[in-house]
């Protein structure tokens, strides 16, 4: 019965691991995806490989099978309370609504309104670029003043230049560094994976402890 417990103990700590190294890994981000595979490769080797050595019963294989199950949506769950990331909110509305315009902006969204036309008209759309972990309360708002508008919400997986970018960097208060004023041509492989790992870094550390 311990070794049962103990197949299921280390699994927990296992797969949630690898899900997250996993999802970093999509991500692009390279400072949690070494992270999360190092703790992954440890657990392993002093976890899994003394836990499954030997013969295994079938019971063993079963509870194994459900760790695993249970691991990676244990993973996911860690990761979405995490919320590592920005997501992109579409809301499509019928009419223009300064007032939810001038709220977002207030509250600090970037807010860029264009305009296209559906099948019973035009339409109003606004395109918010969020931090995840904002996502649920910029939802809150939106639905505060539109409560019938269509929401879309998509992860990017990069963007450059705008109003965030801008309000990022001044919250972070960093000096470019020398990699960002020399010219984008001239770096090489290893400078740009180190400056993307600092600012990586950079704004890991603001997210998680200066909030």
């Amino acid at each position: 019965m311990t070794r049962l417990f103990l197949i299921i103990f280390i699994q927990l700590l296992y797969v949630p691991m690898l899900t997250l190294r996993t999802i970093c890994m999509v991500k692009n981000l390279k400072v949690l995806t070494g992270l999360f595979g190092f703790m992954e490769a440890l657990i392993y080797i002093f976890g899994l490989a003394i836990v499954l050595s030997g013969d295994q019963s079938i019971l063993e294989m079963v509870v194994y099978a459900i760790g695993f199950a249970v691991g990676l949506t244990l993973g996911i769950y860690i990761e979405q309370k995490l919320a590592i990331g920005f997501t992109s909110i579409q809301v499509n509305i019928e009419e223009e609504n300064p007032t939810l315009i001038e709220v977002l902006r207030n509250e600090g969204y970037g807010v860029t309104v264009y305009y296209g036309e559906g099948k019973f008209g035009k339409r109003t759309n606004l395109d918010i670029l969020t931090r995840r972990k904002s996502q649920k309360s910029l939802l809150k708002l939106i639905d505060q003043y539109e409560p019938k508008a269509f929401i879309m919400s998509f992860e990017p997986k990069m963007f450059r230049g705008g109003y965030l970018t801008a309000m990022m960097n001044r919250r972070l208060k960093r000096k470019p560094s020398k990699w960002e004023q020399s010219d984008q041509e001239t770096k090489s492989v290893i400078e740009k994976t180190v400056a993307e790992i600092r600012n990586e870094t950079e704004t890991l550390k603001h997210d998680w402890f200066e909030e």
